[in-house]
């Protein structure tokens, strides 16, 4: 049991009584870190959640956020990051199912999957293979299987994750405005038909391990508290419910996830302020003598809870036996404001749902971490050198061995395919958009405030790479333990950073999710803020970072700072992650995205050809990927009497894009640029030329493709 004994004190003050074991179980697993927000709620309020095109902010199974007149997306994230150090296959593909079950919950049918993952080093640790081979299996063999396409992702590879693996996905539905529905009870006589796969054992206090450190025992001791996927029931409960949204009046609809029965019956009522009651016996069971507190904490997946009519049973039911699934009333809206338990009309607990769904916030102590501001003298090598090395990273280098077995084309609504800035799918004939993850540990660990800002800040600038204006945020925050105070100063200022960034570019952020005790014995991850933008555009003004013309000029928007400590070039070539990220110069960034929107959404002859972000790698990974992924190379001359060429080529400053133009349209373009800008060059020939050096394109695809593969052989 995880109860504080203050915990204890509060609920028995408030039952005036002492608990019996089911609602001791019952209130662990609502009390736990993972479903009550207890230490990160005071601080998750500084994000801005409304705006002109937000629908429905945080507080729901996912966020709502307007596109067209006609329809709108359920957006969310949700991490599963215990259970996929445990059993990666099983832990990763059930992380699916759940935020597959939060899209459907909304009334949406899920049109596509992202996926942030942090592993070990791939050169150094057979494990850390083992759970990166398995996780993308587990994502695979879900998503193919149930026809939802994965279509973007990111991945890292560092040593501070090597004990503990994160999985975080991002899930995209799309839902008619009229057909919305929400996680609420308000009708009292209303019935909960659970449906879906039966109940059973496994996941188990599943929300008390997430809410734990990992141990060198935790694969054995800990692997019952890991659900069991299964891709196949779930396509059949995802068609069955859009099926029922379709033909029945429902009140109200949730997942059956973290805490299971306890946590999805006790949210649904206490939303609309309504009570339950639950008949233990009506519950389908897999396995024979399981306990009420094994049932009602049970996590098995593929489970829903519809709040429906008593007349629209019969429907239901027979909606869910055409698609070869279990049904079953289990229970019912009631008057007052608590969750009854009962058992063959015995009462077995009886429990005030706001204690359920809203246990009190902690105030847990918080200390700064200064910044390491000490000057970096390090031997460099040749500065050109670097480049091949740096495109060989795992970090940098191409993930096709990880996309090629995601199927991104089922429901034939993906445009642009994975490799790009973000991924881009088709709503109508008009509408597009935009979708990416990001994240950047080594800088939020340096300082997190502009570590995290810049997570949120290159996210928002890959969509507008795709032509997108940035419509919404969702995030799910990785951390350790928050009752370090450091760590918790570490989250507390990371949400300032982010919560700057949405702010001033009116992107709200609508969902998400807080994954805290990602440690190891001691051993803690790098902070990760996990940051997934929707952007919505026309589709005409779709542009790819590839380049397309010979003699197009290549225009650099934004300027580069002297920023290369915590930079991938740092890590990979020097094997350093010191010093501080670079900064989120606020007005710069706004002002160079809102730039590049405006130039891309008045080109209607498309004389901007090709439009890329800099980020990881500096300006020479930027131009090395455009002339990878096109085939044609450039002749590029950088200089600033301010930096020396490894700043120039390396640095990793914020707010810059690169842009190709049409040569006899430059002279246009220019003018009507308000922001720093200058030609840097010109799309020619096949190799990359900086400054007279010469890369072949041969070399730079040599050095990028083919090194995951390597390491997976």
């Amino acid at each position: 049991m995880t109860l504080a004994d203050s915990e204890i004190e509060y609920i028995e003050g408030i039952l005036g009584r002492q608990m019996n074991e089911l609602e001791e179980g019952m209130l662990d697993v609502m009390f736990s870190e993972h479903c009550s927000y207890k230490s990160s709620r005071p601080f998750l309020r500084a994000f801005p959640t409304e705006g002109e095109n937000i629908i429905l902010g945080p507080g729901d199974d996912a966020g709502l956020v307007s596109v067209t007149d006609k329809y709108a997306l359920a957006v969310g994230m949700e991490s599963h990051n215990h259970p996929s150090a445990i059993e990666p296959y099983g832990g990763a593909g059930t992380g699916i199912g759940g935020i597959l079950r939060d899209i459907i919950s909304m009334g949406a049918m899920p049109i596509a999957l992202l996926d942030s993952l942090r592993f070990g080093p791939l050169e150094e640790d057979q494990k850390s293979r083992y759970l990166f081979e398995h996780v993308v299996k587990g994502i695979s063999d879900y998503g193919n299987r149930v026809g939802v396409p994965t279509v973007a992702g990111e991945i890292e590879f560092d040593e501070s994750f090597r004990t503990n693996p994160l999985v975080n996905v991002m899930c995209v539905g799309l839902v008619e405005k009229d057909k919305i529905v929400r996680a609420q009870a308000p009708n009292i006589g209303d019935v909960f038909l659970l449906m879906g796969g039966t109940t059973g054992r496994d996941g188990i206090h599943g929300v008390t391990f997430a809410s734990e450190e990992l141990t060198s025992d935790s694969e054995t001791e800990d692997r019952p508290a890991v659900q069991v996927a299964d891709p196949f029931t779930k396509k059949r409960v995802l068609e069955a419910s859009l099926e029922i949204l379709e033909k029945i009046n429902v009140s109200g609809v949730k997942d059956l996830g973290g805490g299971g029965l306890t946590c999805c019956i006790s949210e649904l009522v206490d939303s609309s302020q309504n009570g339950a009651l639950v008949d233990l016996r009506a519950i389908p069971l897999r396995e024979t003598g399981m306990t009420p507190y094994e049932i009602m904490l049970s996590e098995s997946q593929e489970r829903m809870v519809f709040v429906i009519n008593p007349d629209d049973v019969k429907l239901a039911q027979e909606i869910c036996d055409k698609h070869e699934i279990t049904s079953s009333v289990i229970g019912e809206v009631i008057d007052g404001n608590n969750m009854i338990i009962s058992d063959e009309g015995e009462e077995i607990a009886n429990l005030p749902t706001i204690l359920l769904a809203d246990p009190p916030s902690i105030d847990r102590p918080i200390k700064e971490v200064p910044e390491d501001t000490e000057k970096i003298e390090l031997k460099e090598p040749g500065v050109y050198k670097s480049l091949p090395k740096l495109l060989s990273s795992p970090n940098i280098a191409s993930k096709e061995w990880v996309y090629k077995q995601y199927d991104h084309e089922v429901q034939v609504r993906t445009v642009v395919k994975p490799g790009d800035d973000a991924a881009v799918l088709r709503i109508d004939e008009n509408t597009a958009i935009a979708l990416t993850t990001d994240s950047n540990t080594i800088h939020t660990k340096l300082s997190p405030f502009d570590g995290a800002a810049g997570c949120v800040a290159e996210a928002i600038r890959n969509v507008i790479s795709m032509g997108a204006t940035p419509y919404a945020v969702v995030d799910c925050l990785n951390f350790g333990n928050p009752e370090t105070p450091e760590i918790l100063w570490q989250f507390k200022t990371a949400i300032e950073g982010m919560a700057l960034v949405a702010e001033k570019f009116n992107a709200p952020v609508i969902s998400g999710n807080v994954s805290f005790y990602n440690e190891t014995e001691g051993i803690k991850i790098n902070p990760t803020p996990a940051v997934g933008v929707i952007g919505v555009e026309d589709i005409e003004n779709i542009r790819t970072m590839d380049f397309k013309n010979e003699g197009d000029k290549i225009l650099l928007i934004g300027k580069t700072y002297d920023e290369l400590t915590g930079s991938e070039y740092h890590r990979t070539i020097h094997g350093i992650e010191k010093g501080t990220a670079p900064r989120i110069r606020i007005d710069e960034e706004v002002a160079n995205g809102q730039c590049v929107l405006d130039l891309i959404s008045n080109d209607k002859d498309k004389n901007i050809t090709a439009v890329h972000d800099v980020s990881a790698g500096g300006l020479a990974v930027a131009l090395s990927e455009m002339v990878i992924k096109s085939g044609l190379g450039c002749d590029v001359t950088l200089k600033d009497d301010e930096l020396d060429k490894i700043q120039l080529l390396y640095s990793e400053s914020h707010a810059r894009y690169l842009l190709t133009v049409k040569a006899d349209a430059l002279d246009d373009i220019l003018s009507k640029i308000d922001v720093p800008c200058e030609v840097i060059g010109e799309v020619k020939g096949t190799s990359l030329n900086v400054n007279d050096h010469e890369f072949s394109f041969e070399d730079l695809n040599d050095a990028y493709h083919g090194v995951i593969e390597k390491y997976m052989a």
